[in-house]
Parts: structure tokens; C-alpha cells; sequence
């Protein structure tokens, strides 16, 4: 589509039966010190909360895989290079996807008189993916993602909450079958259940949102990966029908696709803050990307250039990285 988009539906604001598996997983814990998620849960079901007047939702999809990129198992497999997931590679998709919406909605206000809404990109209380399905966009996978037969789920989604009575798509079947790809495959054992995730296992809670030590038990199997995780959707045998992006934006930058561990764990703070402007990991903050980053080589070849870097931050100021380079000495016999 000329706005970037890969797909559009409708779903009304009637979120059913969300709401009871949405308050399980709340009441079990699974979403660790992400606080907003109870915080706002009521406005997570409630539309019409969250923006006064919603009648109907326009969902959207859009692909994000980079078009020209390494492949992904090669640098799992090299453990010398840093993992950035598929989706941080380039700018930051908050940005990118709500600017796309936003001409979108001046689009549809040229046509229809009276049009209100108001645009969401994973940056509110929105239950995304359940809109998504009712939008008949596709089904929610085992690993808790949204699944399209035709594209995969490496796409980022997108709302607007319109005063507009635009009906309801369809709910799409799940078509995931007896396959527990992404099940098997999670280096964490993240996802407990089918469509069940307990984000306090996940890498990408890990490395992302989660602010303070990463628990011992999970830093070896995060391997390399020092900012997300594709784990579950690189192993998903849908994704072979995945497309890359339409937009340039998501081209990869810095040359991250790839990056060498040590090279990136001697970032100074300014070049982390300079080099990660306009991407998504900036947000993490550089303490963060530091302790990932440590984690990492830890559990890379104990070489003398991994060993060096180490040392060089074994007395850092920050008591977080300061921890864990001390556990990633620890691997290599320091």
C-alpha cells in the first residue's frame, strides 16, 4: 500500500473474552515489573475509555523485516556477534508506523466529515493483537504473537480509535495446528503453555524491560542476543511466507545486523546516545545495553580481545554492569 502498510481491517471495540485471560496472566504474575500492564488493564478493554467516542477500530499491519540483512541463525550461531532483533534494526517503529497512521487519519477526514480518532503504536493501553484478529488480520500463534498466512508475523501493528461505525471483520481460525515450533525452541522455556508467555523468562523482557539483574539462571541460554529475541518467530514454519519491508526506515542502521560484541561494549555513553538516536534501543538507556552486552560476552569464546574489553569495565562505577561483568569474567576464568 502506498502508506507502507501490508494489510488494514476493522474491528469493533467488544473485546469479549480478553478480558478473563488478560487478568489470569495479571493475577499470575507473568508480567514481572511491567506495572503499566495492571495499572491500566481496564483501559486495555475498554476503548471507549481510552478515547472517548470509539465506535470501531482500524487495525493495520506492517512489515519490518530489513531487505538486506544477515541471516539471522548465522549470527545466533556466531558468538563473537551481537543479536539485535529483526525489528530494532532500524528506526524506531513508534515513529515510523504512527507518523503512517496520522496521514492516514487526515486521509480519511478529508472524506468523511465528523471523523474523530486518535492513534496507537504499542504506546498506550491497547490490546493489539486481539483487535488485530477481530480485524480478520490473523490469529494469535502459540508464542502469543499474530500469525498471517501470508506474511508471517514479522509485521509491527498499528490503531486508530474512530468515532466511525466501521463494523467488524471476522476472526480468523488459528492455523497453527499441533506445531509447538516456537515452544520447543525458546531458549528460556518462556512460553509455559500454548498462547501462555511468562514475560519474567522471556529475553526480550530481559534485555528490554526488565531494569535490574537479570537472573543468574537465564544468562547463559540468552546466548548473544543483547537487545530482544526472534527465537519463536525464526523457527515458525509460517514465517517462510514472511516479506521484508516496504519502507526504507527499516533498513538496517549502524550496522547492527551484525555488530561484534567487543566493538559494541566499547561504546563511551555519547556514541551509545549518538549512534542509537532514532532507533527503539535508545530508550533502554546505556546501563542496560551495557549489563546485555556483558551477559553476551560472557557467554562468548574466551578470547584475549573478550577478556580485555571485559577488564576494562571490571571496575565500572555502575553497580548493575559492574555485576555482571564480574559474572562474565567469572565464565572465562577470571
Amino acid at each position: 500500500m502506498e502508506l507502507g502498510f501490508s494489510a488494514v481491517g476493522f474491528a469493533g471495540i467488544d473485546l469479549g473474552a480478553a478480558g478473563e485471560r488478560l487478568h489470569s496472566w495479571l493475577e499470575a504474575g507473568f508480567h514481572g515489573e511491567m506495572h503499566y500492564m495492571a495499572k491500566h488493564a481496564m483501559l486495555r478493554l475498554a476503548p471507549e475509555r481510552l478515547h472517548p467516542g470509539t465506535a470501531s477500530v482500524i487495525s493495520v499491519a506492517m512489515n519490518y523485516l530489513p531487505e538486506h540483512c544477515a541471516d539471522p541463525l548465522e549470527v545466533l550461531e556466531d558468538p563473537e556477534k551481537a543479536y539485535v532483533s529483526r525489528y530494532a534494526l532500524g528506526r524506531d517503529y513508534h515513529k515510523v508506523v504512527r507518523g503512517r497512521l496520522a496521514k492516514l487519519a487526515e486521509r480519511i477526514s478529508a472524506e468523511f466529515s465528523g471523523f474523530d480518532g486518535r492513534a496507537f503504536v504499542d504506546s498506550a493501553p491497547v490490546m493489539e493483537v486481539e483487535l488485530a484478529k477481530n480485524a480478520s488480520i490473523g490469529w494469535r500463534g502459540k508464542h502469543t504473537l499474530l500469525l498471517n498466512r501470508h506474511a508471517g508475523s514479522f509485521f509491527f501493528l498499528g490503531e486508530i480509535y474512530t468515532n466511525l461505525p466501521l463494523g467488524s471483520g471476522e476472526p480468523v481460525d488459528g492455523h497453527c495446528g499441533s506445531c509447538t515450533k516456537c515452544i520447543d525452541v525458546c531458549p528460556t522455556g518462556a512460553i509455559v503453555a500454548p498462547y501462555l508467555l511468562d514475560a519474567r523468562r522471556c529475553i526480550s523482557y530481559l534485555t528490554i524491560e526488565h531494569p535490574g539483574s537479570i537472573p543468574v539462571e537465564f544468562r547463559a541460554a540468552i546466548g548473544n542476543r543483547i537487545y530482544g529475541c526472534d527465537d519463536c518467530q525464526i523457527f515458525c514454519p509460517w514465517n517462510r511466507f514472511a516479506k521484508t519491508a516496504h519502507l526504507s526506515d527499516f533498513s538496517v542502521r549502524g550496522g547492527l545486523g551484525s555488530a561484534a560484541l567487543v566493538e559494541l561494549f566499547r561504546w563511551t555513553e555519547s556514541e551509545f546516545e549518538s549512534k542509537m538516536q532514532g532507533s527503539a534501543i535508545r530508550r533502554i538507556g546505556y546501563r542496560r545495553w551495557l549489563r546485555n552486552l556483558a551477559v553476551a560476552l560472557g557467554n562468548a569464546h574466551g578470547s584475549q580481545p573478550v577478556v580485555s574489553a571485559l577488564k576494562e569495565r571490571a571496575d565500572c562505577e555502575d553497580s548493575l554492569v559492574r555485576e555482571h561483568v564480574s559474572w562474565a569474567l567469572a565464565q572465562h576464568g577470571g
